[in-house]
């Protein structure tokens, strides 16, 4: 029987709906930065996007991946199941892998004994630190069997490994691959009408932004 127009519209808007599902679970998903722990490299209003698949694919509903031949090294960005909270997601960058030994001095960052580069590390110059974010000494520390030790690039402001401790691997969601919208908007200025959010969205966009690889 031939189908209606309405019915051939109804299924091609049901497969739209079940590929976008299938892909935002498995394969990228788009998050919004919402606060300055990773500045300079991702500023609050910043949308990305992050590979779901790079480091396996997680069985629904567990923490079990499937196909997780790839882990993460040092220097990817990654966003993760907050080990504390995990109804949150948090994003850092991974300082140390599994058998690492870390070491802070001050502003300087040792692994295994020799001085890292830390080439995004970024200090509030002059800063001390305080009595919630301090720069004093940390570790020696080293990280435990399928875990990660992680930090905000920001690391005056930044609330990380240095607080709470070690990245389960199998808390990782996925690598930060790229920003596809950046907005330092307020939205909060027009809660009540949508078209002047949107202008406001388009003239605040950082539109110099939009399509940087994040590194």
């Amino acid at each position: 029987m031939k189908k209606t127009k309405f019915q051939e519209n109804f299924e091609a808007i049901v497969i739209a709906i079940l590929l976008a599902l299938f892909i935002r679970a498995f394969v990228v998903e788009p998050f919004k930065i919402p606060s300055g722990s990773m500045i300079p490299t991702l500023l609050v209003g910043d949308h990305i996007l992050v590979n779901k698949f790079i480091y396996g694919i997680r069985i629904p509903f567990t923490n079990k991946k499937v196909f997780a031949f790839n882990k993460p090294t040092r220097g990817d960005v990654l966003v993760f199941v907050y080990p504390l909270d995990t109804t949150l997601d948090f994003i850092k960058r991974v300082i140390g892998v599994e058998g690492d030994t870390i070491v802070m001095k001050g502003k300087k960052l040792y692994i295994n004994g020799e001085l890292y580069p830390d080439p995004y590390a970024h200090y509030i110059d002059d800063n001390p630190g305080n009595i919630e974010f301090p720069r004093g000494d940390f570790g020696p520390i080293t990280v435990p069997k399928n875990s990660l030790f992680v930090l905000g690039d920001n690391r005056d402001t930044s609330r990380d490994s240095r607080f709470w401790g070690y990245v389960p691997l199998e808390s990782v969601i996925g690598k930060a691959f790229i920003i596809y919208w950046s907005n330092g908007s307020n939205h909060n200025r027009f809660p009540w009408n949508y078209p002047m959010k949107l202008l406001d969205a388009i003239i605040y966009n950082r539109w110099s932004r939009v399509g940087d690889k994040i590194h």
